[in-house]
């Protein structure tokens, strides 16, 4: 697809040769690859007719039900399986799921209330759950290499790590992996804000090919300080998961996997190294959907779970009017006081909790939600249509959360530095962290719990940095101060092309084994992992 100078978006940075010129000359490549900042990445070209945009209702996730309660907290069971769902229209489409949908559906906790949920693998591939966001202890993390093997797999095979576009797969060897066979359990305590956190597969070296196939979810955590802000609710409480794809001509997702099986050779073919983007915006499953609203303010819950695509959101009336997005809410929470924006840009893996107000929109009319980054088919994402008039009596409270960090910079105990840029792996092209690929059995970063840090990041291309278990504030951006979107206490920070942050951290909850790592899937895949050891 032409980018308008000539240039195919496939080609514009997933060649070998801009990973070359990366990993030779650093940041200095990155004046050049800013100069289309929307995209890193190349783009799928969906094979089927697709269908127009606004026409397929917005689905709302099933929420799981306990199979038991207890004092002790919530028991629940999914079960990993293959599935087939119509997710354009008259096309029939295989994935991978939770429980037989995509997305996965939702579970609804209580801060506090630990939940225990038996993950059973009927998949043909060994999995790992990671709940992205929560505060858990290590063993219920999903550390990539902490298996649930499925029935027939090898007690202990021979696995290839961190593929490639071309060159041998290493062998990587983890000691301290703890392995399963067909179900394991996953166990959340919950001791943490109210949020929106997200579940999804989290298998060494095929984390990307596992997403995109299906294997994510939503967690919701709520709290009674929050349920009594008198926020929108119930049917005006939506989830929103967005993620783009693409189909091949049998109405197959298409990924451009080296092993399509998924179980000996990871990575992807070479123009795809920088990302895999499709050309099919999904949000909930469903194609460009809308959903019937009414005159009033709504509160959307929105994830980026796509593997490698960026979105700037913006919400257009029919006749061109922009509405405010209202942000209450980050990764990991409510924000102390309400900030108000016309673009909101959402890396992968970030999440932000919006209020929009549709009173004002004449009834019978659209609200466009469009994404400034995106062209052709991928500048829409959705639409609401305003149906009626009808009462309102939520509330967006000045203040939203008095329980935020106050962290300084005095309170740090060390101050890190961390490259995430692209380089050689392997006899291959890989992306690597401070210069060294992922290696589960080298420690990288070790740290005592409740030490206070400041880490400084720097970035060649776009890399969305995620820190597991503990979130974070944003202290500076290339030297100047956070942006609007920054505030709050989030998980995840979108580094742009050259740039800088700094962000600060308490190490407090569990002791253990975690990961920092590039939420760009195919990123981490590829090696954009490091250690995190908190003793």
């Amino acid at each position: 697809m032409p980018d308008g100078r000539g240039v195919t978006r496939r080609r514009m940075l997933g060649i070998g040769g801009a990973l070359g010129l990366m990993a030779a000359s650093g940041l200095s490549a990155s004046a050049a690859l800013a100069r289309r900042p929307s995209i890193t990445g190349a783009e799928l070209r969906s094979a089927v007719a697709l269908p127009p945009p606004f026409q397929a209702p917005l689905p709302i996730p099933a929420v799981l039900k306990p199979v038991s309660t207890s004092a002790e907290g919530d028991h629940y069971r999914i079960t990993q399986r293959e599935a087939r769902a119509e997710l354009l229209p008259g096309v029939t489409t295989p994935l991978w799921t939770y429980e037989g949908s995509f997305p996965g559906p939702t579970i609804e906790s209580r801060r506090g209330r630990p939940v225990t949920v038996t993950h059973r693998n009927e998949l043909p591939v060994p999995t790992v759950v990671h709940l992205h966001g929560g505060r858990t202890p290590a063993a219920s993390d999903g550390y990539p290499t902490d298996l649930v093997l499925p029935a027939g797999w090898p007690d202990a095979p021979s696995r290839p790590g961190h593929g490639s576009g071309h060159g041998a797969p290493h062998v990587m060897h983890d000691p301290r992996a703890v392995v399963t066979r067909l179900t394991r359990d996953y166990t959340f305590p919950l001791d943490q804000r109210a949020t929106l956190l997200w579940y999804h597969d989290h298998r060494m070296d095929f984390t990307a090919p596992a997403i995109w196939r299906g294997l994510a979810g939503l967690h919701i955590v709520r709290d009674d300080a929050e349920d009594a802000l008198g926020l929108p609710a119930g049917p005006r409480e939506l989830p929103l998961m967005i993620a783009d794809r693409a189909f091949a001509a049998d109405g197959s997702l298409a990924y451009p996997s080296l092993d399509p099986t998924l179980r000996e050779r990871p990575g992807v073919h070479e123009p795809y190294l920088g990302g895999v983007l499709g050309d099919v915006i999904l949000v909930n499953g469903a194609p460009w959907p809308v959903h019937e609203a009414d005159a009033a303010r709504y509160r959307l819950r929105i994830l980026n779970a796509s593997n490698a695509r960026h979105y700037e959101l913006e919400a257009v009336t029919d006749d061109g009017r922009r509405l405010d997005l209202v942000q209450i809410g980050a990764d990991q929470g409510l924000l102390a006081t309400p900030v108000t924006h016309r673009l909101l840009p959402i890396a992968p893996a970030e999440r932000y909790d919006v209020i929009i107000d549709f009173s004002g929109v004449p009834i019978g009319s659209r609200v466009r939600l469009l994404n400034r980054l995106g062209s052709g088919r991928t500048r829409e994402v959705m639409a609401f249509r305003v149906a009626r008039r009808a009462a309102d009596d939520s509330t967006i409270p000045r203040t939203l959360a008095t329980d935020l960090p106050a962290w300084r910079r005095t309170d740090a105990v060390r101050v890190r530095d961390f490259s995430f840029r692209a380089g050689r792996l392997h006899g291959g092209h890989g992306w690597l962290i401070g210069g060294l690929p992922f290696d589960p059995a080298r420690s990288d970063v070790t740290t005592r719990l409740g030490d206070v840090e400041v880490w400084r990041l720097i970035a060649d291309v776009h890399h969305p940095i995620h820190l597991h278990l503990v979130g974070f504030q944003v202290l500076s951006r290339s030297g100047r101060p956070p942006l609007p979107h920054d505030a709050g206490l989030k998980d995840t920070i979108s580094l742009r092309p050259g740039e800088a942050a700094e962000i600060i951290t308490r190490f407090d909850g569990y002791r253990g084994r975690y990961l920092f790592h590039c939420h760009n899937a195919e990123h981490e895949d590829m090696a954009m992992m490091a250690n995190l050891e908190i003793i």
